[in-house]
């Protein structure tokens, strides 16, 4: 890791920086509408790659020792954090203090458990890793299904929008349910089913174990298939063993006991012992008249576990709005990395240098933003770095169930999770493009950066469901997230994309992941200006930002907003 200077010497991105501010955002800070106040020129030029680039080798320094969740990494990072805020002239956003404590359990599941599929005449057992995995979120020593009647419920969705009951007909409690990943939109590729190819929250694993949980089930098998997952199983079987973060809360959440995957071959085989074709009946749980199939089969699997528990924090930071100060707008970016691993030889320290402390970092730059501008927002502005992002969106999703601030009166959320250091690009990718009026915001700021905005490549894979906004969305808020652009103005497309694989390849979630004096913060400063001027302008603005009809969010906020 590199040491922490003040001084950056010569910089490559310097020139993309100032064609950044001359070009586009004056443009822009130039053209106010609806009202609303234009954007300073001087909150602009108060987002610089020099500041940016100062506070992520602070935040990825090898003395934080890769910003585990309560660790002394952690306490570092919140000092740090805090210090820069109250300098910045940002004030504590939890009563008198800037902390709010997230209580957090690590549950070990004993990798030495079987599955027994039993049925006439048979007992079929699968080994653990290769054929299955499974867990309890339950904080609990031992679970166990004892012969749990098997039934197949399609793609497990309850899905009011799209007129959709997966469950109708059945009682699944007590019973252990297997289902399909992903929607009936992917499989049929009908743009009409569901959202077509683009997956909505219905179609993510921690969806259908939720609600298995609420319709009162002991277990839950989702059936791996690489394709509409989006990943193979080698993520799944290493993901799924080791410690697993949850949140340490007493009651809460309706949960089965266990929950866990199956391959697409050992889902073949289970179903051909029941005497059942399972292609047959994937295909057919693509069609609203799908109705459960019982499998006429049981399962069996013990689990123990090893329980730690541990205290974390979000960090929260608010400059209150001059007019409706009990009004909000958040930005988000979640501070925590997977810490230190000492088992491994050579360098054991994971930085996490772009994710994220890039984002991190433009928390306190939006902050600079706002402190140089000649006036307060008329709403307040909360800046949010959130804790164990790495093990489930963890932080977001304790404030999103806890929150400090009414959820009615949070106006939106924008969520930044490893910013663009790569160079300006000519467009902007919103992840879940489609899905709330905010993609209008980022489409007004975009074109006056001379930008165009594009929608995911591949929204089958959920991308919007993987990064702190969601907790928030789930929760009814409107929220939105970007990624770099996939044109570079100086290399293009091709480079661009290249530049992202080789992240991906070597050093995401690796030991490599540090800071690089050569890399281009133009991207970062193009975004986090982008960032700003949304911020600032619904800050200033009397409107409400809402989901688009249809959206699975919606009816949430729509009732949210009602009782208000």
């Amino acid at each position: 890791m590199k040491s922490v200077s003040n001084s950056f010497g010569s910089w490559s991105a310097a020139i993309g920086i100032l064609t950044v501010l001359t070009l586009y955002g004056c443009q822009y800070a130039d053209t106010p509408s609806d009202g609303v106040p234009e954007t300073p020129a001087a909150s602009l030029e108060a987002i610089s790659a020099d500041g940016l680039a100062a506070s992520v080798q602070v935040l990825s320094h090898d003395s934080l020792e890769g910003r585990s969740p309560s660790s002394a990494g952690e306490e570092k990072t919140l000092r740090y954090l805090q210090s820069e805020f109250e300098r910045l002239g940002f004030g504590p956003g939890v009563g008198d203090g800037f902390l709010q404590e997230v209580p957090l359990v690590s549950i070990e599941a004993d990798p030495n458990m079987e599955l027994v599929i039993r049925g006439e005449g048979f007992a079929d057992t699968l080994a653990f890793g290769s054929q299955f995995v499974a867990v309890t979120e339950r904080v609990v020593d031992a679970v166990s299904l004892e012969d749990s009647e098997l039934i197949f419920v399609g793609y497990g969705s309850v899905a009011p929008e799209y007129d959709w009951n997966d469950y109708e007909g059945i009682d699944p409690s007590g019973k252990t349910l297997i289902m399909l990943v992903n929607d009936p939109g992917y499989a049929t590729e009908n743009p009409d089913l569901f959202n077509g190819r683009a997956m909505t929250y219905y179609g993510r694993w921690t969806y259908k174990f939720e609600e298995a949980g609420r319709q009162g089930a002991a277990g839950v098998l989702v059936v791996h298939d690489t394709g509409p997952a989006g990943y193979p199983w080698g993520v799944v079987e290493r993901g799924w063993s080791g410690p697993q973060f949850a949140l340490d809360q007493s009651g809460g959440a309706q949960l089965a006991d266990v929950e866990g995957w199956i391959s697409t071959d050992v889902a073949r085989a289970l179903f051909d012992r029941a005497g059942l074709d399972f292609d047959a009946l994937a295909e057919s749980a693509a069609s609203p008249a799908f109705s459960p199939v019982p499998l006429g089969l049981t399962a069996s699997v013990s689990i123990d576990n090893a329980i730690q528990r541990s205290v974390s924090n979000n960090i929260i930071a608010m400059l209150p709005g001059s007019e409706r100060p009990d009004e909000f707008v958040m930005y988000v970016a979640h501070w925590d990395h997977l810490g230190r691993d000492a088992s491994r030889e050579g360098d054991q320290i994971y930085n996490g240098a772009y994710d994220n402390a890039t984002g991190t970092a433009g928390l306190l730059e939006i902050a600079k933003a706002f402190a140089a501008a000649p006036e307060p927002p008329r709403r307040s502005v909360l800046l949010m770095g959130v804790t164990a992002e790495e093990q489930g969106l963890l932080g977001s999703k304790y404030y999103a169930a806890n929150p400090v601030h009414p959820l009615e009166k949070t106006a939106a959320v924008i969520n930044m999770d490893g910013l663009n250091i790569y160079g300006p690009t000519s467009d902007i990718t919103v992840v879940g493009f489609g899905n709330s009026e905010l993609d209008d915001y980022v489409a007004a700021v975009a074109e006056g950066q001379g930008r165009v905005v594009k929608p995911d490549a591949e929204p089958e894979k959920g991308f919007f469901y993987r990064s702190d906004q969601f907790s928030f969305a789930k929760q009814g808020v409107p929220a939105i997230y970007t990624d770099p652009g996939s044109v570079s103005i100086e290399h293009g497309e091709e480079w661009m994309t290249a530049r992202k694989d080789e992240y991906t390849a070597e050093r995401y979630h690796q030991p490599g992941d540090e800071y690089d004096p050569d890399w281009d913060l133009g991207g970062a400063i193009q975004d986090l200006q982008l960032y700003f001027m949304i911020g600032q302008r619904i800050a200033n603005e009397d409107g409400w930002p809402n989901w688009r009809e249809g959206n699975e969010f919606r009816a949430r906020r729509d009732s949210m907003m009602a009782g208000s």
